[in-house]
């Protein structure tokens, strides 16, 4: 029996929390603020085989007001990655979406959208001094997964998804992420991967519900 299917399980009291959310990021909190990314590689499928790009990324991260289903209760960022290859100003890449983390099973949730039509939502566990941790999607799951548009699912299917982040001593922090895909006339699937080290260049605004009440006596 499933905690959906136990009798007399309570899935509507929402916990108080706390207001500051950068309080309790967990192992997002070295993540919050505004960051540059100088040397990214973008490892990406061309008509020839392999082709490999260098690109600047801006990284927003901003905390959210906690966030409840029920009993369950979020702290998290609300992010935008910006990216352009050095020296251009037409977007490479953009993304948009959240970095979650839940204190009671000590599990990081991440979101990704990007303009060309796909989505994901990926989680993994991370304790809370965790320094080191890795996230995981799939194509077909009914969570966790992968959602593509037709030309996407059809040409350049991504099956499977992963990120790991580290946040390094000297404050910075990186990332690697890798996507499966599989693409027609290969008999492999390939590895699309982009790595990068963003190093902050301003501090997190903190969230609505921890910033003092103006016009009070």
């Amino acid at each position: 029996m499933t905690e959906r299917d136990s009798p007399g399980v309570d899935i509507y009291t929402e916990p108080d929390g706390d207001p500051d959310t950068l309080a309790n990021l967990g192992p997002l909190g070295a993540m919050a603020g505004i960051w540059e990314g100088m040397r990214g590689t973008d490892r990406h499928p061309v008509a020839e085989g392999v082709g490999q790009d260098a690109y600047v990324e801006r990284y927003e991260l901003q905390p959210i007001d906690r966030q409840t289903n029920g009993p369950q209760l979020f702290y998290g960022l609300r992010y935008h990655t910006h990216i352009v290859r050095p020296g251009e100003v037409e977007t490479f890449h953009d993304q948009v979406g959240y970095w979650l983390w839940e204190p009671a099973t000590e599990e990081v949730t991440f979101t990704l959208a990007i303009p060309r039509g796909q989505v994901l939502l990926a989680n993994g566990p991370a304790a809370r001094h965790a320094t080191q941790f890795e996230l995981r999607a799939a194509l077909g799951t009914e969570v966790y997964g992968i959602l593509s548009n037709p030309f996407l699912q059809t040409n350049f299917r991504t099956v499977s998804y992963r990120i790991e982040v580290t946040v390094n001593d000297d404050g910075t922090w990186s990332y690697e992420e890798e996507g499966m895909l599989d693409i027609p006339g290969r008999d492999e699937l390939f590895s699309h991967r982009d790595v990068n080290t963003l190093t902050r260049i301003a501090p997190p605004t903190p969230n609505p519900l921890a910033r003092p009440a103006t016009g009070s006596s």
